[in-house]
């Protein structure tokens, strides 16, 4: 799915970055909580399926909110009201020419959207709040939120811990054994916002209070809350569903509090079937895919002359090389075994593309990698994919020689007319495979 550079819009004299995403029916703003960088929110496979999800049924804006991200930032000491925040949204859908759009709003960003479409409902069709808070600071009429101690103990543990993945930990437990994740977490954080402008960010989070506002919206809403967040009660968005007239409340189970992990789909089936009218259910045990296998030569010699400690670093980087590469051609991480990966695209063409970037990335670390592709119906077991295609996959990947991109004839006739050079490399027969296989090598991608 294309995607728009990366633009800014004038919000006053503050540059406010965006992006576009997807050309559905109808528009969808997505304000984010807390912080966010719109371009590294492409870099998580998690996030940027969601995201292209959404962008499936709706043409999707994207912004980081003044002082985050890639807009402009702003001292410490005089950071934004929410109303300043707020005029953000009509500033980029302004630059993006959208007279009226859904607002989607998580955490933070939904109090945002409360204001924005009680300010501008002439320009808001639909709001959606995802563990979303009324205010901040516990009150005996709002018992749910912290007091003002145990707040500002969290932001003072924010700023001491910020840009690990400590800072995150509670917000998504699903992902907590996700060494990927967790390092992309961190790199997100620091790049999103420094240590003390987060903590100056919560600070001013801990003011909001949009509760005389919530009777005032007239547009259609709907209300996602996790059972067992720990960041935002479930009874906080009952508390708020009760007073916008005829919003929907929804309650899913799961404890993660950030919405693209845990339980997507049924978020986003809610999501969906409320702008579209249309659910669209759970995904097919079996889809055409193409599997890619990479491994590095010679690892086993390379890991003896470093040692293990400079082996696991180097191994590192060359994890983050190939990751890097995954998310930028939409590639999906199956299983990270050793040193070789297993990835699946929705396009073969992409798949040759993230094999040759990555073959080159790792080679400025002094390593070759080896990769073989094919395209075929696999089954999704959970996280894992099974069939023959995958043993195809892996049988192609194991003739490849060193710094060498191996395809099948399947592969090869569907990237026919994409540019892509091959050469026949003959006909092989792959172990636990019948019959012979005509192998190509990519000449150029």
């Amino acid at each position: 799915m294309e995607r728009s550079e990366t633009r800014y819009a004038r919000s006053g004299n503050v540059s406010i970055a965006y992006q576009v995403v997807g050309d559905g029916p109808f528009d969808l703003v997505y304000v984010p909580g807390w912080v966010s960088n719109i371009e590294l929110m492409w870099e998580e496979p998690g996030l940027a399926r969601f995201l292209e999800r959404l962008a499936s049924f709706s043409r999707l804006i994207l912004f980081d909110k003044r002082g985050t991200g890639l807009s402009d930032p702003v001292p410490t000491d005089g950071l934004p009201t929410l109303e300043e925040r707020m005029d953000d949204v009509r500033a980029v859908m302004d630059a993006v020419g959208s007279e009226r759009a859904a607002l989607l709003g998580h955490s933070e960003g939904g109090n945002m959207c409360v204001l924005f479409t009680a300010t501008y409902p002439e320009r808001t069709t639909a709001l959606i709040l995802v563990g979303c808070y009324a205010k901040r600071i516990r009150s005996d009429d709002y018992p749910w939120a912290p007091t003002v101690e145990v707040r500002a103990q969290q932001i003072e543990e924010t700023e001491a811990t910020w840009g690990s993945a400590e800072a995150f930990r509670e917000l998504a437990p699903s992902k907590v054994k996700d060494q990927a994740f967790q390092r992309w977490i961190g790199r997100y954080l620091r790049q999103s916002a420094s240590p003390k402008a987060a903590a100056a960010l919560l600070r001013m989070n801990s003011q909001i209070d949009v509760r005389d506002v919530l009777p005032t919206i007239g547009v259609p809403t709907l209300l996602l809350y996790r059972t067992d967040d720990a960041d935002v009660h479930v009874d906080e968005g009952r508390y708020i569903g009760d007073r916008i007239p005829g919003a929907k409340f929804v309650e899913l189970p799961g404890e993660d509090h950030l919405m693209w992990t845990g339980d997507v789909d049924a978020l986003l089936d809610e999501v969906e079937e409320f702008l579209t009218g249309v659910r669209r259910g759970p995904d097919p045990d079996r889809v055409l895919a193409t599997v890619l296998f990479t491994d590095v030569v010679a690892s086993t010699e390379t890991a003896t002359r470093l040692g293990d400690r400079a082996w696991r670093t180097l191994l590192d980087r060359h994890h983050d090389v190939v990751r890097r590469e995954l998310a930028r051609w939409r590639g999906r991480e199956v299983d990270t075994a050793g040193d070789g990966f297993l990835a699946t695209f929705d396009g073969p063409a992409r798949a040759i593309r993230c094999a040759v970037a990555a073959s080159e990335g790792v080679r400025h670390l002094g390593l070759q990698i080896r990769a073989g592709l094919h395209t075929g119906e696999v089954e999704i077991a959970g996280e894992d994919v099974r069939g023959i295609a995958v043993h195809i996959g892996s049988r192609v990947a194991a003739l490849a020689g060193p710094d060498e991109v191996l395809v099948s004839r399947t592969v090869a006739d569907l990237v026919a007319g994409s540019g892509i050079v091959l050469a026949e490399r003959g006909e092989h027969e792959l172990k636990g495979v019948p019959g012979t296989w005509l192998v190509y090598a990519v000449q150029a991608a």
